[in-house]
């Protein structure tokens, strides 16, 4: 684990501000509508509303902060330019990268980027395992070691309770995964009256797994209303998922997308390093390999955010944190 030059972390906070921009803009750049308004539990939220061929609509813009008013002012003065932008990401996204920052992986990258455009992150979807994990370098400011980072899984989770200033936002998984013709066929279930919620590629290791929160005793695959796919539920997923944040996914065409905390995502490696059994080695050791290294990043530089999953994790019973300690004693891990 290295640190990332402060000039490299300039050009990325840079980058994050227009992809946050981006972002809220590029979806009514050609339109024609108006801003309004909404209060949402005391909080302001701003949308813009516009009549397309399928009727009137309103797209979630922001909160209302200094961002969202700017992003605003320069809609109504007609100064955006969704090319110029997406340019000057690319651009920047190569100078964070000649920085020091591994991006993801081409075909990696495509996929989530993908998502990306097809709203999947606004509806909920939050990107999980090992590409979570090397995402976080950007984040935190550090480049992972190679063994710690490696992958060829895009795994997607997503629940039916997922709490959105905008309740209606959906997206369509097997859409976007269909336009990005690269030869993703949906991988069939043990059973043929489950529907498939891994999609993969004919000769290649590159798969993606969707993923949502194990209600009690479920165990079949739960479709997922706001991404229209199903997904494999999963234990210990809803406290992972839970109050996730925005990161940039370093790549040729960086974009923004939805990952858990860092903090909880080192405790949640913990627990599930625990249930790994004797014929999946390799795995918990990568659990507690990438778990170890979250953790002495956070305690260094952000040891509120350990504190905070902590807390929100005792909460979960004597189970949960009984699987962190153990996980802890046999790695030499210090929280």
């Amino acid at each position: 684990m290295e640190r990332i030059g402060s000039e490299t972390l300039v050009l990325l906070a840079d980058l994050r501000e227009r992809l946050e921009a981006f972002e809220a803009m590029r979806s009514i750049a050609s339109l024609r509508g108006d801003f309004t308004t909404k209060m949402v539990k005391g909080a302001i939220y701003h949308y813009f509303q516009a009549t397309t061929p399928r009727g009137r609509t309103q797209m979630y813009i922001g909160p209302d902060n200094d961002e969202t008013r700017r992003l605003i002012e320069s809609k109504q003065a007609g100064q955006s330019d969704v090319q110029a932008d997406l340019a000057m990401m690319q651009r920047l996204a190569a100078q964070v990268m000649a920085g020091g920052v591994v991006p993801v992986m081409p075909d990696m990258a495509r996929v989530i980027g993908r998502f990306a455009d097809s709203g999947v992150f606004h509806a909920g979807g939050v990107i999980v395992g090992t590409v979570a994990f090397q995402i976080y370098g950007a984040l935190l400011g550090v480049r992972w070691g190679g063994d710690a980072r490696q992958t060829q899984d895009v795994d997607v989770a997503g629940s039916n309770h997922v709490a959105i200033a905008v309740p209606d936002i959906k997206a369509d998984v097997p859409a976007a995964i269909e336009s990005l013709k690269m030869g993703f066929f949906p991988v069939p279930a043990l059973s043929r009256k489950e529907p498939s919620t891994s999609y993969a590629i004919r000769g290649k290791t590159l798969r993606v797994d969707l993923l949502t929160p194990a209600s009690r005793g479920a165990a079949t695959p739960v479709f997922i209303r706001r991404l229209n796919a199903a997904a494999t539920p999963m234990r210990y997923l809803d406290y992972l998922i839970e109050d996730a944040v925005h990161a940039v996914m370093i790549a040729g065409t960086p974009c923004l997308v939805t990952v858990p905390r860092p903090a909880r995502y080192a405790l949640h490696k913990l627990i599930v390093s625990q249930e790994r059994d004797v014929a999946a080695a390799d795995k918990k050791a990568k659990d507690l390999r990438q778990a170890g290294l979250l953790v002495e990043l956070l305690r260094a530089d952000r040891p509120g955010d350990l504190a905070l999953a902590l807390e929100a994790l005792e909460m979960r019973g004597k189970t949960w944190m009984g699987k962190v300690d153990a996980a802890c004693k046999e790695a030499g891990i210090s929280l």
